[in-house]
């Protein structure tokens, strides 16, 4: 996975597939300090993700200044980010594009759950 420094925030791009559908995120801000992973309502809904207000969690989503919006956390079944898949994964939905700019924030969760390795003298993501 690629990483770059766009305004001085790392950005990562790579495709999200979910029930054999794919979308192509390119500009994903990859967050270390963010607890939780978060994808933009509206492009995971393109590809047959919906909000599943049975089994998912109405939270709020912080950010530095203590501002909030609101987003659905859930459980997320057979996800695949570029060529990690993760059988199951807690994930957020919620609005990134329109207030920040962003396809998704990649959090802290999804980088430990699996192990990633940041090499930013090289701007590379890799499986440890």
């Amino acid at each position: 996975m690629g990483l770059r420094l766009e305004n001085g925030l790392p950005i990562v791009s790579f495709s999200y597939t979910y029930q054999e559908k794919t979308i192509e995120l390119r500009n994903v801000l990859f967050d270390t300090g963010c607890a939780s992973t978060i994808f933009d309502t509206d492009l995971l809904a393109n590809i047959g993700l919906y909000l599943d207000l049975i089994n998912g969690t109405a939270k709020r989503m912080y950010g530095v200044g203590g501002a909030s919006e609101l987003c659905y956390e859930q459980l997320v079944e057979n996800l695949q980010i570029g060529t990690i898949i993760l059988p199951s994964f807690k994930l957020q939905l919620g609005m990134t594009r329109d207030p920040y700019g962003f396809d998704g924030i990649l959090g802290i969760d999804f980088m430990t759950a699996v192990g990633l390795k940041v090499d930013f003298k090289n701007m590379n993501v890799e499986i440890a």
